[in-house]
């Protein structure tokens, strides 16, 4: 597998930069390209769910944006160290019957030393909105790369 720069260990700006890396793959709701940047062996813990290996994440990407219509993401940087990355993330998506969610989050991220993650955690709470409360439109532009998210 291709090395994934930047690598550990991170420091502020490369952090930021993994940070932006992951949400931008992320918003592209292409399962084998986000599964790419994982080891091959990569653990996760998605709310409930559990997940080891590259196949297995990239069937649950699959799973998700189906059922997810119209994702769209932003994570935050929250702290760094070493190796790993903690972030906080929001997004949005409609279901097939209509009904609108916004997705509040936060991810613990370990990296092997070719830049890909061997493990993933996520913990994520879920509120109902309408329409007219969304916030998030697609990737996010470049002006508003960087952006705070706002807690509600």
């Amino acid at each position: 597998m291709a090395p994934r720069p930047p690598f550990p260990p991170f420091d502020e700006e490369t952090a930021l930069r993994k940070v932006q890396a992951a949400e931008d793959a992320w918003n592209t709701r292409d399962p084998e390209r986000v599964a790419l940047a994982y080891t091959e062996d990569s653990v996760w813990r998605n709310r409930d769910r559990f997940a080891t290996g590259r196949r297995e994440i990239t069937d649950f990407l699959r799973e998700k944006w189906e059922r997810e219509l119209d994702y769209a993401l932003r994570k935050e940087l929250w702290t760094f160290g070493g190796d790993r990355i903690a972030v906080r993330f929001q997004y949005e998506y409609r279901e097939a019957g209509g009904q609108w969610w916004r997705a509040y989050g936060n991810e613990l991220w370990e990296f092997a030393e070719d830049g890909l993650m061997r493990r993933r955690e996520a913990s994520i709470n879920e509120v109902a909105i309408t329409e007219e409360q969304r916030r998030i439109f697609g990737p996010r532009p470049e002006a508003e790369r960087g952006a705070p998210l706002p807690i509600q």
